[in-house]
């Protein structure tokens, strides 16, 4: 073994030795012309990123929330990161015993943006929180309030009482291109202060069911706990706030997405001057344009925006935009891109005209738009039970209609209005949908109402209930002493 360990030691004395030689036999001209290694390459390329940990890392905080309960409408769109510890976790995920199911304590990050305390995250990490604490790299504790939320483009503002705070550089997210080196600070997993890095692997990035947001797509380490917080280029300036990722189980895959910062700084000065975000409206509904869709509408390349639907009353319909249409320029600057064009309009006010350039059946055709403002969406209308009615499970249910079911995709069901009591405590919350009792489907409150009353009081009862297209049973077990059910 020493003679081993002593012949190892030899060979590679003997190659630094050989090396050594052949550098102080080489002329300055060969040195010259020599091809960089490839280690020299990398470091060349590759930014060192310890100077931005530790001139930034002082304007990145820890966020913790306590959400007690959760109940969202149907119309709510989560983009958390971290898996949830409840009832819809019971399909995919164990659920520890020691885990409290009405109170879920999240952790995300955040990036101060104004000096007296203003701190930008995702609005998934803070909408429908009963608490925010806010931790700053020096350790101290603020609780904060939410001065508002922008699920659209999942930005949120907070605010804690504190001064002179350490401000991040905002940057200006246009200038990034693919290949540039990006790096976050946050708190995967409560690690606080760790540094990821990568690359962007493409700008403009647009995905189904996230609404028109232009994301930003690296390669950058993100994991639950870093919802919110900022990514950096080179020079330590913040160019977007990481909001979600792609994966297929729950982990991180190599697919991380943020929030443009040019985007996320729009809207969180509505959100600081008026609480929320005033949107202008078109009512059209666009795709991309394909070379085998140009050939199919003869059109003369494959750019623009193809309308796919114009809603009824809206500004589109008034300005004569039709179905089968292709938006080729918005006030003279042509649309590389279908997404930028409901980019360009979220940045104009309500009220302002805009000139569309569309193609037709061959022919080119100028459009003047009057944009108004967004109203709220519509709230689903369910058939609420009777007011007095108390099951004793702590539920209160509706019925479906036949097109509500059809859009939820299930033959039987009751909506859940509101969940309390004995229901909450085991994971059902409002926005659920309760399909059977035992092996009973529900179709009626009727239903519902029989299947209970011939279950004694104290003993359980198995709902099967969906959420998300999921299903699992619930086990509920009914109060010791009867309810009243009237």
């Amino acid at each position: 073994m020493n003679r081993a360990i002593r012949l190892v030691c030899t060979l590679v004395a003997g190659v630094s030795l050989l090396g050594a030689c052949a550098a102080a036999a080489s002329t300055p001209a060969d040195q010259a012309m020599a091809a960089p290694t490839a280690v020299e390459r990398a470091g060349a390329a590759a930014p060192g990123f310890s100077s931005l940990a530790a001139s930034r890392s002082t304007s990145v905080v820890d966020i913790s929330t306590l959400r007690i309960g959760r109940d969202e409408s149907l119309e709510s769109i989560e983009l958390e990161i971290a898996p949830e510890y409840d009832f819809a976790d019971r399909l995919a995920w164990p659920l520890p015993a020691s885990a409290r199911i009405s109170q879920i304590r999240d952790l995300a990050s955040g990036v101060i943006i104004d000096s007296n305390g203003l701190i930008l995250t995702n609005a998934h990490v803070v909408t429908h929180i009963d608490e925010a604490q806010v931790r700053l790299d020096d350790g101290r504790r603020f609780t904060a309030r939410v001065v508002g939320v922008d699920k659209r483009t999942d930005v949120g503002l907070l605010k804690i009482d504190a001064t002179a705070l350490p401000v991040a550089v905002i940057g200006d997210s246009s200038t990034l291109e693919p290949g540039d080196w990006v790096a976050a600070i946050s708190s995967p997993f409560g690690f606080h202060g760790s540094v990821t890095a990568g690359v962007v692997s493409a700008v403009g990035r647009v995905l189904a069911g996230a609404g028109d947001i232009p994301f930003i797509q690296t390669d950058v380490a993100i994991n639950p706990g870093s919802s919110g917080s900022p990514l950096f280029n080179s020079r330590g300036e913040v160019m977007g706030i990481n909001s979600m990722i792609y994966s297929g189980n729950g982990g991180y895959m190599g697919l991380s997405f943020a929030v443009p910062i040019n985007l996320a700084m729009q809207i969180a000065g509505q959100l600081r001057e008026h609480g929320t975000v005033r949107r202008a409206y078109l009512g059209a509904e666009f795709q991309e344009v394909t070379p085998a869709l140009a050939q199919s509408f003869e059109l003369p390349s494959a750019t623009g925006a193809l309308v796919v639907r114009v809603e009824a009353d809206s500004p589109a319909q008034a300005a004569g935009l039709a179905q089968g249409d292709t938006v080729l320029s918005l006030d003279g600057k042509p649309l590389a891109h279908f997404a930028d064009l409901p980019q360009q309009i979220a940045q104009r006010q309500p009220g302002s005209r805009m000139q569309l350039e569309v193609w037709r059946h061959g022919i080119r055709r100028m459009l003047q738009v009057s944009l108004r403002a967004q109203s709220a969406p519509p709230q689903s209308s369910f058939t609420a039970a009777a007011p007095e009615w108390n099951d004793g499970l702590g539920l209160s249910l509706g019925e479906l209609s036949p097109v509500q079911r059809q859009q939820l995709r299930v033959d039987s069901g009751l909506l859940v209005r509101e969940a309390s009591g004995p229901a909450r405590s085991e994971g059902i919350r409002a926005g659920d949908v309760v399909v059977a009792l035992n092996t009973v489907k529900l179709y009626r409150m009727d239903d519902f109402r029989q299947g209970l009353a011939r279950v004694s009081p104290g003993k359980t009862v198995a709902l099967l209930v969906m959420r998300d297209h999921r299903f699992a049973y619930v086990a509920v077990r009914l109060p010791a002493s009867p309810s009243k059910r009237s």
